[in-house]
């Protein structure tokens, strides 16, 4: 049985099979986000994290919008807060969860929304959906990420005019720049972002944790020591198995082998 955790604008469901959701759901304001939203959205992601049950998270948001960003009546609320406290951040909470997070954007995803789509690992967007930098026309600086992330995925001169100029990003583009993974049919958005979760289940759990973290943490580095990284993880894990588990790779692997379908010339 699917359970529901909370009636409140942040809703969290966990399913059986290890997929959890977190929807932001307050649709009459195109899901801003008020001061409370931002801490119960970061907690959500906390707890999900820490809940080996969850193997991985889909993000989305209810209604015609993803997440319009900030809810500009509690502004100061918001702005003058503490910007290091880190429990009340939810950017932080996904940036430091170990299970991977797959946004699925519909409709508008505006300024905060757009930091929060991208610190989601893959992004599956519904056709038509608009990604929105309004920190130039409103006089806010960036805080979550955007102003860092957008560049180094889409190239500077694509993100200096997103950004500068306010000039919406389409899905389609996006997708063609390689923020967006996937675009599709608004009512297939939900259905897509499962289909990749199931795909990543049926992977060994330990090492998806530890992939996205070595991805994650090298994309910080030069590529010189995000290799030397690698290198150095990947001698810990195999340091770190028993003789059992050497074995049990090279049963799988073999079984794997044999169902491949022997080719004819």
């Amino acid at each position: 049985m699917e359970r529901y955790e909370s009636e409140k604008l942040i809703l969290v469901k966990r399913e059986p099979n290890g997929i959890a959701y977190v929807t932001i759901n307050r649709p009459k304001s195109l899901n801003s986000l008020t001061k409370s939203m931002m801490t119960d959205m970061a907690q959500a992601f906390k707890s999900l994290d820490r809940d080996d049950s969850v193997r991985v998270i889909i993000l989305s948001g209810s209604g015609r919008a993803f997440c319009s960003g900030v809810d500009l009546t509690s502004a100061e609320d918001v702005f003058k807060g503490d910007v290091k406290d880190l429990e009340s951040d939810p950017v932080a909470q996904m940036e430091r969860a170990r299970k991977p997070i797959i946004g699925a954007i519909g409709g508008f995803a505006v300024t905060a929304g757009f930091e929060i789509a991208l610190a989601c690992d893959i992004v599956v967007a519904a056709k038509g959906a608009k990604f929105i930098d309004t920190h130039a026309r409103f006089g806010i600086f960036p805080s979550w990420g955007l102003s860092q992330k957008l560049s180094r995925i889409i190239g500077p001169n694509k993100a200096r005019e997103v950004s500068l100029t306010a000039t919406p990003l389409t899905a389609e583009v996006a997708e063609r720049l390689g923020f967006v993974n996937y675009v599709v049919e608004e009512g297939e958005l939900l259905k897509k972002a499962r289909e990749i979760g199931e795909g990543i289940l049926k992977n060994n759990q330990d090492l998806v944790l530890r992939y996205k973290s070595v991805i994650n943490d090298g994309l910080k580095l030069d590529l010189g020591h995000a290799l030397a990284l690698e290198k150095e993880r990947a001698h810990d894990y195999y340091n770190g198995m028993t003789k059992e588990q050497f074995e049990k790779m090279q049963q799988f692997i073999a079984g794997r082998s044999s169902k491949k379908p022997s080719s004819k010339l």
